[in-house]
């Protein structure tokens, strides 16, 4: 199953919604599922796997903002 409900919960934040209304809650949803999609998508191109494009962000989102910080230290 390439986009089952693992991926959902674990790469698109389903199951942690920050969300009490319907509307919300639907609209959270929707961009959970549409986020999987995006993220099958980007598999495909770059033939590898959610887990390994989702911790490519993390570390470089994290060094963009060390980054960040050593230009705020710096200042």
């Amino acid at each position: 199953m390439p986009c089952g409900y693992k991926s959902l919960k674990s790469n698109a934040g389903l199951a942690k919604s920050p969300t009490r209304t319907v509307t919300t809650q639907n609209n959270h949803i929707f961009m959970s599922i549409y986020a999987v999609f995006k993220l099958e998508c980007l598999k495909i191109k770059h033939k590898t796997n959610h887990f390994a494009m989702r911790a490519k962000l993390f570390i470089k989102a994290n060094q963009m903002a060390y980054e960040e910080l050593q230009k705020l230290r710096a200042a």
